[in-house]
C-alpha cells in the first residue's frame, strides 16, 4: 500500500498561492503580486502619478492604511489629499504629530482637539497658564522635527482590557472611558516613537508624508491648519469664523453643566440610567436659546423680517416653527413665506457646469420680484404672492393675497436667506438674521473629534429613507455636490447672522443611531457608497443608542426620526 508523502517543492499550483490578483481602479489594470503586500507595495507595483498621494485607499470599498496588508484577490482604489477620505487621514495623522510634539514639550500638559474652525482645528493646549506666541513657535518647531525625522507610525491590535490599561495607566480617562462603554474585543491603537494613542480611522503610515502644515495662536488656544482639499499644496485660507466659534463654546458650557463632553462619558451616564435627564436638560437648553432669540427679535422695533438659513439638513424647518411659537408668546404674529415659490420660470434656471439645471443657485430664484413685494408689503400695501408648480416648471398667481398686520412679522426660511444679494432692496435694520446648524460639539474622546457634517448626513440619510423614497446609496451619492453647493452658496454668509442657533443635540447620535443603521447596512458592497457608509456604521458603534421613542414630541429630531407634533 503507498501512502502519501506531502511535496514542498514549488509546483505551479504553489506559485500560485504565492501571489494574489489586485485590480486597481485608478487605471483599470489587473496584476499579480506577493502574497502579504502592502498597499504601499502595491502602489508602486502599477506605477501610478499621484502628486498628492497615496494617503490612503479603497480596499473592496473600505477605506485602509497604507500599511494595510493584502492577502487575498481585492479591489483597491488609490486616494490623494483631494478625496474627503485621503483628507481625514492626513489630518488625524497631523494631529498624532502635535499630541507626540505637546508630550515631549509639556509633560505633564494636554491637548484637547477640539473645534473644526476657520479651515482647521481649534486646539485647547492645557499647561497650567495662558498659551503664548513662544509656545506655538516651539510646537510648530517640534512637529516640524517629528515631519523630518521620518518616523515610522506603528500599528497595533490587542485586547480591549490590555487596551483599557495601557491608557489608564497613561492617564487618558476619555479613551479609557470610551473603551469601556463599546464592548469591542480587540482595540487599535497606534505608536509613534514609544508615544501610543488611540484614533478613529486609518493614519499614514511616516510622518514623512506630511508634507504640509500651519499652527498660529487663535484665541486661547492654537489653530492646525491642514492643506486644502481643492489645491493641496496650499493651506485652506484662515477664515474668521468668530460667531460660530462662539457657539461651540457656549454648547461646551452647557455639555460642563450635564458633565458630559465625550462619547465615553455619555454612554456611561445612559448606561447608569441617566438619558431621560440628559434629553430634558439638553432640550431645555435648546428651547432657552430659541427663546433668547425671539426676545431679541422683539426687543428691536424695527424688523419686520426673520431671516432663517442654513445647509442641508440642518433643521431650519422645525427651528422656524419652534421660533414663531415664541415670537407669539412676544407678541408677535409671524407670516410664513416660502422662497421655494420665488423660482423662475424652469427655462430661466441657470445651468451647473454639467448643463444640469442649478436649482441651489440664487439665480433660481426671481430675486427682482421678491425684493418688490416686500417693499410693498413694509409699506402696508397688499401683495398676491406667486406659486412655484414644480410639475410644470412654471412659476404662476396664486391668488393668495397678503398684507402685514401692526404686530406681524414675515419669517422667510431658505438657504439663501443670509446672503445679502437676495434681500438688497430691504434696509438691514428691518431683517433679523438667523443660522442654523447641526454643529456636533461632542468628542469621540480629547483627540478624536466628530465631523460636524457626519451629524447632517445620517439626519439626511433617515429622512430620505422615510419621507422621500430616496435609499442610503442615494443620498450618499448626492453629498459631494450637496455639500460643493453650500460651501459656494451657504457657508460664505453665516458670519452674516444676528443669531447662531445650535440644532445638534448633546445625546443624537445616540437618538438616531437605530434607524441610521437600518438605512446604512442596505448599501451595497459593490457600490462606491459603501466606504462612507461603512465609515458612518463604524462611527455609530461608539455609542450606546437611546430609544427614539423616548424624545418630546416637539424634538428638533423628530423632524428626521418621525413622531413629530409639527406638520411638515
Amino acid at each position: 500500500m503507498r501512502t502519501f508523502t506531502p511535496c514542498f517543492h514549488e509546483s505551479p499550483f504553489t506559485l500560485m498561492e504565492q501571489t494574489i490578483q489586485i485590480r486597481c481602479k485608478n487605471n483599470k489594470k489587473t496584476q499579480k503580486v506577493a502574497i502579504g503586500s502592502t498597499l504601499s507595495d502595491v502602489f508602486r507595483e502599477f506605477n501610478l502619478n499621484m502628486p498628492y498621494g497615496p494617503v490612503c485607499a479603497k480596499v473592496n470599498n473600505i477605506v485602509e492604511g497604507l500599511n494595510y496588508r493584502l492577502y487575498h484577490n481585492k479591489v483597491v482604489d488609490f486616494l490623494d489629499l483631494y478625496s474627503t477620505a485621503g483628507s481625514r487621514t492626513y489630518t488625524r495623522t497631523l494631529f498624532f504629530v502635535l499630541c507626540k510634539a505637546v508630550h515631549d514639550l509639556y509633560p505633564t500638559g494636554s491637548v484637547v482637539i477640539d473645534i473644526p474652525v476657520s479651515n482647521g482645528y481649534y486646539c485647547n493646549l492645557k499647561i497650567d497658564r495662558s498659551v503664548e506666541l513662544e509656545d506655538v513657535n516651539r510646537l510648530r518647531e517640534r512637529m516640524q522635527q517629528i515631519i523630518q525625522a521620518a518616523i515610522p507610525i506603528r500599528r497595533r491590535e490587542v485586547l480591549t482590557e490590555e487596551a483599557i490599561k495601557l491608557f489608564k495607566d497613561l492617564g487618558t480617562h476619555s479613551k479609557v472611558k470610551l473603551l469601556e462603554t463599546m464592548g469591542s474585543l480587540y482595540t487599535t491603537y497606534y505608536d509613534l516613537d514609544g508615544y501610543v494613542d488611540y484614533y478613529y480611522g486609518a493614519l499614514l503610515p511616516n510622518t514623512s508624508y506630511l508634507h504640509l502644515f500651519g499652527l498660529e495662536k487663535y484665541y486661547d488656544g492654537l489653530l492646525l491648519r491642514i492643506p486644502s482639499t481643492q489645491d493641496p499644496s496650499q493651506l485652506g485660507a484662515m477664515i474668521r469664523q468668530d460667531k460660530m466659534f462662539e457657539v461651540f463654546k457656549e454648547h461646551h458650557r452647557w455639555q460642563h453643566i450635564l458633565r458630559v463632553g465625550t462619547v465615553g462619558e455619555l454612554n456611561a451616564a445612559l448606561q447608569k440610567g441617566y438619558s431621560t435627564d440628559i434629553i430634558n436638560v439638553s432640550e431645555a437648553l435648546q428651547e432657552k436659546k430659541i427663546a433668547y432669540i425671539a426676545d431679541e427679535i422683539a426687543s428691536r422695533k424695527d424688523v419686520k423680517m426673520v431671516l432663517i438659513a442654513g445647509p442641508s439638513s440642518s433643521g431650519k424647518t422645525t427651528t422656524c416653527k419652534r421660533l414663531s411659537i415664541q415670537l407669539v408668546t412676544n407678541g408677535i404674529r409671524p407670516v410664513q413665506v416660502s422662497l421655494d415659490d420665488y423660482f423662475v420660470n424652469r427655462e430661466q434656471t441657470p445651468k451647473d457646469e454639467k448643463g444640469e439645471y442649478d436649482y441651489e443657485s440664487i439665480y433660481a430664484l426671481n430675486i427682482p420680484l421678491l425684493n418688490q413685494q416686500l417693499t410693498a408689503l413694509f409699506k402696508g400695501e397688499e401683495v398676491e404672492l406667486p406659486r412655484y408648480d414644480f410639475q410644470t416648471g412654471k412659476s404662476e398667481k396664486s391668488g393668495k393675497k397678503l398684507k402685514l398686520g401692526e404686530n406681524d412679522i414675515l419669517v422667510v426660511e431658505g438657504i439663501h436667506a443670509l446672503n445679502p444679494e437676495l434681500t438688497a432692496q430691504i434696509p438691514d435694520e428691518q431683517k433679523f438674521r438667523v443660522y442654523a446648524s447641526a454643529l456636533t460639539t461632542i468628542l469621540l474622546d480629547t483627540h478624536n473629534y466628530i465631523p460636524t457634517t457626519d451629524n447632517r448626513l445620517l439626519r439626511r440619510i433617515i429622512r430620505d429613507v422615510k419621507y422621500r423614497g430616496c435609499s442610503a446609496t442615494d443620498t450618499i451619492h448626492r453629498w459631494p455636490s450637496v455639500r460643493a453647493g453650500e460651501n459656494k452658496w451657504i457657508f460664505p454668509y453665516q458670519e452674516n447672522a444676528d443669531a447662531m442657533f445650535n440644532t445638534a443635540m448633546i445625546y443624537e447620535l445616540a437618538a438616531i443611531k437605530t434607524q441610521a443603521e437600518a438605512a446604512l447596512e442596505q448599501v451595497p458592497e459593490r457600490s462606491d457608497e459603501y466606504a462612507e457608509a461603512y465609515r458612518l456604521r463604524m462611527l455609530l458603534k461608539y455609542f450606546v443608542s437611546i430609544p427614539f421613542d423616548t424624545l418630546p414630541n416637539i424634538s428638533l429630531l423628530r423632524e428626521f426620526l418621525g413622531g413629530s407634533t409639527f406638520v411638515y
